[in-house]
């Protein structure tokens, strides 16, 4: 049995409490020993300590780690020192950003009401909403916030903003009868009042029914806990590509031992090869230059107005399949709007949207001059004068104090020139009767300053017309005849389903003789003036932004626990729903298990009247259809589904706490087109990410085969081992890093998603790396050749000539790497960070190379100017020779 199903008298039997003295202290005591106290449980928290261990679990670190203790044991402490520098600041990189990361159940302890209004051994008083236990009756008004979930036994004019929870913009108004019915959705449970949500309008009274974790609230809670968070696309690239190199390195390591041994070697002078291959094989400063290209492209997003918390994450916008989005101030602007108006059998629409009052009144597609049009002037001023809501404006925006839908009204008003300001010397409110959700009206007496008094009433324009004798037609009254009261409903139905929100106003004039003193004695015999037609209209920029989405292979997804007519309506007008596309409703997916969801989930594009749970049903749904899912929201009830999903988006001004801390991307703007611009942002830094590895790779498939050829035929080593780490560290590293930087390429919004699984080596990728790197490695070793056939018994100077080559031949291929077609196809000095890398890198190597302090530590020699003929001559073979080949081209 569910708690809004029991009557008054049953729910106080099973609370076993008091109407009329609530609980005593004794019972108090003893039921928060039984139930605890009424707050959300939290996780258990890891240490400090423990969060920066973890930081060393990736698979990369485990293989730099590994390096470090065999060059350590080697006696290479240089290599080994330069190594574990690299991770431990890879690791407090990482630790910094989880710290931040979980605050989510800190965030939703704070929606908690600090002080209720208790009754407790026959007296009211205020308490500690944490100290509340089931069966405290409470007392509330409006601007209070619920402390705990409650099953209401007194309602009075009472309406209750749920949009944290239900993602509805429009107040719930609630009222105490009993309903029927086994799974009511949470919006609809009327009698009841739940924790964090706030009232907007009248007063109650109730008990409490659950408290802590087994409230709404708490469920939510319970979801954000238990939803684990998923592993990015990069971060799987990442594993995989550190998998590829360690049996690489595992497998050069015993090739060039067993070599070695073979040609006479000692093992100990082979291992110490193996170990600089392998050393070679393992592009080092890799985790910590993909952190510094994700950190780089977080200051671009946030210019793009997006702020990112979790620095994976970026890179997953770029294959996102679907975005799922909540409605309310998401895709709409949360600022209910009223947009047509409808009496006496004309219709007029308004334009402008939101709290700004511009806009201008139209029929038939001509402008209107509103003082022309007197039923038209009545519906605006009697909508104004029947209303408690005030919109007054505040630097530069519109503030609303009171209801939203009041608001549309008075702003509708204030569109023809209607203010309280400018009205109230004509009229002045002497009588107010408050809406209640029972009457489903709002009624005041008003006095003009002719002395003629009206009761002026408005509410569900169904209500109104039962309460309705006669009705303005064409600027006359007439009696409301059967006929005129159909074609009064068949227009508020027209309004309906477009998805529209009607509000009726009518009125009476009254005799000089009459005095109203009861609702019922006002709410008789009215005049039906007309209606107003409200919705919450839809963000003017968001319509282009899902088409550029879908250009992009994007699919969007409403997700709203508002009606199925009205998030239909708004999913057509933005494109998102096309023809022949599903709509679910919250209902239905209760019936359906988690495999039938998924059979259908392609083709649904809107979920209507949904729950947090459904909300992560469908986003698991999705994943296990391959998609990658990004889902945006603002309130507490999305943030589960905006943890479990592969990019959580939070709105940055609407948005909760709650939402933010458990997303990975927060919209500064609450703009559903800056999601566009982080996809786009998202997609370059995955492509730069690509290019930088390709980059790294294909110079270490060089280091790898200089090596490699140089022992197969019975050669000296070409480099050292302290050369190949400079290599691999400094001068691989700022040109890498600089092309994290990179800007995109024109088609990159305009190519499908990549699919999650796509390898890291996908699209000709590992073509490019082998082939590069191995004219690399031939340009390296025939400039060492060259030089040591000449003097072979100077061999540090061959080994300065190969460092030398192999440096300028990175750097030289390093501009290849911006394009995935030919390094002709884009400007050089487009990226002028790379210009500078490259140059920087040169000068580097020249100071290795001539400044006579490094050159024992690098094993270095000044080289002669005539060299530089065979050094570059040899560096610009491998991106040349392969630049415009038709090969090339079809692997790309």
């Amino acid at each position: 049995m569910k708690w809004y199903e029991l009557s008054e008298r049953a729910t106080l039997e099973v609370t076993k409490t008091d109407k009329e003295n609530g609980l005593t202290a004794k019972e108090i005591a003893l039921r928060q020993k039984q139930e605890g106290f009424n707050e959300l449980a939290e996780g258990e928290k890891q240490s400090a300590l423990l969060v920066f261990l973890e930081q060393f679990k990736d698979f990369m670190v485990l293989v730099l780690l590994a390096a470090t203790l065999i060059s350590g044991l080697l006696g290479e402490y240089i290599d080994a020192i330069a190594i574990i520098a690299i991770v431990v600041i890879n690791g407090f990189l990482g630790f910094f950003q989880e710290r931040r990361a979980e605050k989510s159940l800190n965030a939703l302890k704070e929606l908690s009401a600090p002080q209720v209004l208790a009754l407790r051994d026959g007296k009211w008083s205020k308490t500690l909403s944490r100290e509340l236990v089931v069966g405290d009756i409470v007392k509330f008004g409006s601007g209070d916030r619920i402390g705990a979930d409650i099953r209401l036994i007194d309602a009075k004019s009472l309406e209750i903003e749920e949009s944290a929870l239900t993602g509805e913009s429009v107040p719930v108004p609630k009222y105490t009868r009993v309903l029927e019915g086994n799974e009511i959705p949470l919006g609809d449970q009327e009698n009841m009042a739940f924790m964090g949500t706030l009232v907007t309008r009248g007063s109650g009274v109730g008990v409490v029914v659950g408290t802590g974790m087994k409230t709404a609230m708490g469920q939510i809670a319970d979801l954000l806990q238990n939803a684990e968070a998923v592993i990015t696309p990069l971060q799987r690239k990442l594993e995989q590509l550190g998998k590829i190199l360690i049996i690489v390195a595992l497998l050069l390591t015993v090739l060039v031992v067993g070599i070695g041994v073979l040609q006479g070697h000692d093992l100990y002078t082979m291992f110490l090869a193996g170990v600089s291959l392998a050393v070679a094989a393992i592009p080092e400063g890799l985790p910590a230059i993909v952190t510094v290209a994700l950190s780089l492209g977080v200051q671009r997003m946030i210019k793009q107005k997006s702020i990112v918390r979790k620095l994976p994450a970026v890179e997953t916008l770029g294959c996102a399949s679907v975005i799922c989005s909540d409605k309310t101030g998401t895709l709409t602007q949360n600022k209910m709007t009223v947009t047509h108006l409808w009496s006496g059998g004309k219709t007029w629409n308004l334009s402008g949207t939101g709290y700004d009052p511009s806009g201008t009144f139209s029929a038939e597609g001509k402008e209107v001059n509103v003082s022309r049009e007197k039923p038209l002037q009545q519906l605006l001023l009697f909508g104004l004068l029947c209303n408690q809501t005030t919109v007054t404006k505040k630097d530069k925006d519109y503030v609303v104090d009171g209801d939203p839908t009041e608001a549309a009204l008075v702003v509708a008003a204030m569109k023809a020139d209607f203010t309280r300001q400018n009205v109230k010397g004509d009229f002045k409110v002497i009588e107010e009767f408050p809406f209640d959700s029972t009457r489903k009206m709002m009624s005041v007496v008003i006095e003009g300053k002719d002395n003629k008094r009206y009761v002026v009433t408005k509410g569900a324009p169904d209500v109104l017309l039962t309460n309705s004798k006669s009705i303005v037609w064409e600027n006359r009254h007439q009696q409301l005849s059967p006929s005129g009261r159909e074609e009064v409903q068949n227009a508020i139905h027209s309004l309906a389903s477009q998805a529209l929100r009607t509000i009726a106003v009518a009125y009476r004039p009254l005799e000089s003789y009459e005095t109203i003193t009861t609702e019922q004695a006002a709410e008789k015999e009215l005049v039906f003036l007309g209606f107003q037609g409200m919705i919450d209209p839809p963000r003017p920029e968001v319509k282009q932004a899902v088409k550029e989405c879908r250009d992009a292979g994007i699919k969007t997804v409403m997700i709203t626990g508002d009606h199925v007519i009205t998030a239909e309506a708004i999913a057509k007008q933005l494109g998102i729903l096309p023809k022949g596309g599903r709509v679910l409703e919250g209902h239905t997916l209760n019936t359906m298990s988690q495999s039938e969801l998924e059979d259908v989930v392609d083709d649904v594009y809107v979920y209507a009247r949904v729950s947090p749970e459904h909300k992560l049903k469908i986003v698991k749904a999705l994943q296990a259809k391959d998609h990658v899912v990004a889902m945006t929201g603002d309130g507490v009830n999305d943030a589960p589904a905006i943890k479990a999903a592969d990019i959580g988006i939070a709105m940055g001004i609407t948005g909760t706490d709650v939402a933010k801390e458990a997303s990975a991307l927060v919209l500064l703007d609450d703009n559903f087109a800056t999601i566009k611009s982080a996809i786009k942002e998202g997609r370059n830094i995955y492509e730069n990410i690509r290019k930088f590895i390709r980059y790294l790779l294909a110079s270490n498939v060089g280091e790898i085969l200089v090596m490699l050829f140089a022992m197969i035929l019975a050669l000296p080593l070409p480099l050292v081992p302290i050369q190949i780490l400079w290599v691999n560290l400094v001068t691989d590293g700022l040109p890498a890093m600089a092309l994290g930087l990179d800007q995109p390429e024109d088609d990159v919004m305009k190519r499908r998603p990549r699919h999650p699984k796509e390898g890291v080596f996908a699209r000709g990728l590992g073509w490019k790396v082998v082939s590069r790197g191995f004219l690399i490695g031939i340009a390296t070793l025939a400039a060492f050749i060259i030089v040591y056939d000449n003097n072979p018994d100077n061999l540090q100077y061959a080994q300065t000539i190969a460092f030398a080559t192999l440096v300028m031949a990175q750097l030289i291929h390093v501009f290849d790497c911006r394009s995935e077609k030919s390094i002709f196809d884009r400007n050089p000095f487009e990226n002028l960070y790379l210009v500078g890398a490259v140059i920087s890198s040169i000068l580097l190597m020249l100071v290795v190379i001539y400044y006579p302090p490094l050159q024992p530590i690098f094993h270095t020699m000044a080289i002669a100017p005539r060299e530089w003929l065979i050094i570059l001559g040899l560096a610009s073979v491998p991106t040349f020779l392969l630049a415009g080949s038709l090969l090339t081209r079809k692997k790309s």
